[in-house]
């Protein structure tokens, strides 16, 4: 039986990690058993420039924190290593950094992910990560948004440039 001292310890890391699954808009769970020290800083590099926290946390109190804020499904993948990352406000972020990372290094894999306080499988966090960016999505909305306003504008050219090249004729005509 662990002492009182341990336990609260523990009681306190369960409570810290359900209010970052619950204060996060995603995540990513992935096995990183067997990544060389250099890999591991480079990914924790390129995920804090990223505002993603990472970290290495016991299946125990995942398994706990996620039951508290209901991401129960997690359950399942919970073995082997783990190693948790979240964001708070980019929800595409963590899946984009690990499954980039995740295509150079066979070892490391993606387990399971959540979006939005629902688990979501390793499939659907690749599907996340090859998402546009969002600037590549509204450009292409604007872009939308611009293609009928350029057609309009050509056909009112058109007609215009018919009509002058009309009255252009009747000069020549004339004169």
């Amino acid at each position: 039986m662990p002492s009182e001292s341990v336990l609260k310890e523990k009681q306190g890391i369960v409570t810290e990690l359900a209010n970052k699954l619950k204060s996060s808009v995603s995540g990513v769970l992935v096995n990183y058993k067997g990544i060389t020290v250099e890999k591991d800083t480079k990914l924790r590099s390129d995920l804090r420039n990223a505002n993603v926290d990472y970290c290495v946390v016991k299946n125990t109190l995942i398994r706990l924190a996620a039951n508290q804020v209901g991401l129960d499904s997690l359950d399942e993948v919970l073995k082997g290593t783990t190693a948790l990352a979240v964001s708070s406000t980019d929800p595409v972020a963590p899946a984009k950094i690990l499954y980039n990372y995740s295509k150079f290094n066979d070892i490391f894999k993606i387990k399971a992910g959540f979006l939005e306080g629902k688990v979501i499988s390793a499939e659907q966090v690749k599907a996340l990560a090859l998402l546009p960016s969002r600037e590549v999505l509204v450009a292409k909305v604007l872009g939308g948004f611009n293609a009928p306003i350029s057609s309009f504008v050509n056909v009112l050219n058109g007609n215009i440039r018919g009509l002058v090249v009309a009255l252009n004729a009747i000069a020549e005509k004339k004169a």
